[in-house]
Order: structure tokens, then C-alpha cells, then sequence
């Protein structure tokens, strides 16, 4: 069996790795420059632009959606 202090060290190293890792990818991402893929605008409904509640029978048909 492994003692206690040589399990801790094996444990500490794989954590290394593991941010070591991390850092490149944040580092590699920040670096690109990369166009973003998704849009920041989560206003695909109708829902998001009423306010809280909305009314009951807000609307009698689905209305449609236009970007100005």
C-alpha cells in the first residue's frame, strides 16, 4: 500500500493538470480572437419582451417577432 503522503501528491499533481490545462484553454481562447458564435440576445419570443406577469389573454394569435 501507498502511504498517505505519496496518494496526497498524486492527488495534488492531477489537480495541476487539470488547471495547468485550464489556463492554456482560457489562454488560447482570450488569444484567437475568434468571432462569437452564439448572440447575446436571448429574445427568440414573444415572452421575453412582456412584462412579469403578462396580462391573460395577452394576445388572440401568436404575434410575430421583427427586428428593428
Amino acid at each position: 500500500m501507498l502511504p498517505e503522503n505519496v496518494v496526497s501528491s498524486m492527488g495534488s499533481m492531477v489537480s495541476l493538470v487539470a488547471v495547468l490545462g485550464f489556463i492554456m484553454i482560457v489562454w488560447e481562447a482570450l488569444v484567437a480572437s475568434r468571432p462569437v458564435m452564439f448572440s447575446l440576445s436571448l429574445a427568440s419570443s414573444i415572452e421575453w419582451e412582456h412584462s412579469y406577469p403578462p396580462a391573460d389573454h395577452s394576445y388572440m394569435e401568436i404575434p410575430m417577432i421583427s427586428n428593428f
